[in-house]
């Protein structure tokens, strides 16, 4: 019997509409022989921790676009952390300033792949740290 692959979360957080970036994201982890699950647009904290749950992934991807990535961060990682998930890798993507970027790793977010990160690099990351 093979291994288990990645099971990956890609969740659009919040009032950010937009879901190309998620969606190639998406595609190209799928390619990598990962499972995905999109949650689609408009997702609330909780709705994505309760996902994750339910589908017992490996990794939180948030695809944030809003420029509200740090107060959707803070409250995904205090909720992972309530629900002593904390072997459960959060990743952030989207626009996120570089001031920001170690703001997000001291929540607890695990890394962030800013808009034009490569494909490769985000399936290396998630491979290294999960690694089946």
């Amino acid at each position: 019997m093979g291994k288990k692959p990645v099971r990956v979360l890609v969740a659009k957080p919040g009032l950010d509409g937009h879901d190309r970036g998620a969606k190639v994201v998406a595609h190209a982890l799928r390619d990598a022989g990962m499972e995905v699950i999109y949650t689609g647009l408009h997702q609330t904290v909780e709705e994505i921790v309760e996902a994750a749950l339910q589908e017992d992934v490996d990794v939180i991807g948030l695809s944030v676009l809003s420029g509200a990535h740090l107060p959707l961060a803070e409250k995904l990682m205090a909720l992972v952390r309530d629900k002593e998930l904390e072997d459960l890798m959060v990743l952030v993507g989207g626009n996120v300033p570089g001031r920001d970027v170690e703001k997000l790793e001291d929540l607890g977010v695990a890394r962030v792949f800013r808009t034009g990160s490569r494909f490769e690099d985000i399936v290396s990351f998630i491979e290294e740290r999960v690694g089946r």
